[in-house]
């Protein structure tokens, strides 16, 4: 899910010519098309990504998006974050980075949390909270650790 936004477009745009599909919408635009949308390309086998963050934040804080998402699709959902060593940042509420030639980047995934379909309300308000905490946890280690990135610790990886 990419959100409407200028940015939205650009990381759509982006997205697309990896080979992915950009269901566009957020918390404050089209949210709930766009979660339809996002069922509808996992019961077709299509993996998918949000920017959980929303299209107007806070920076890092989980949306409940992704938590919906794996109740109603009942599949598990996961945090990552890409920690880039050198790159622009755009003068953002998101401070979006775009990386520099040459730059290195690590991306951290966390565990999966399946999210069960016949979850209540105080459920999901934990389940989120543990997104949350996730969310925290690979953004923190990626961070720490991209200088690392090309070191016996860290290889690169050639595709």
């Amino acid at each position: 899910m990419v959100s409407r936004s200028f940015d939205g477009e650009y990381i759509a745009r982006t997205i697309e010519k990896l080979g992915f599909t950009a269901v566009r919408g957020s918390s404050s635009r089209g949210g709930a098309v766009a979660l339809l949308g996002l069922k509808s390309q996992l019961e077709q086998g299509n993996p998918v990504v949000f920017t959980i963050d929303g299209p107007r934040g806070p920076k890092y804080v989980a949306k409940p998006g992704p938590v919906l998402l794996s109740r109603a699709s009942a599949l598990p959902m996961a945090a990552f974050y890409v920690a880039l060593s050198d790159a622009w940042v755009l003068k953002t509420w998101d401070a979006l980075m775009i990386p520099k030639p040459f730059s290195k980047a690590l991306v951290r995934f966390s565990a999966k949390l399946r999210v069960p379909v016949d979850a209540g309300e105080a459920q999901m308000a934990e389940f989120q909270g543990q997104l949350q905490a996730a969310l925290e946890r690979v953004t923190q280690f990626a961070e720490e650790n991209v200088a690392k990135v090309g070191s016996s610790e860290f290889p690169i990886l050639k595709m």
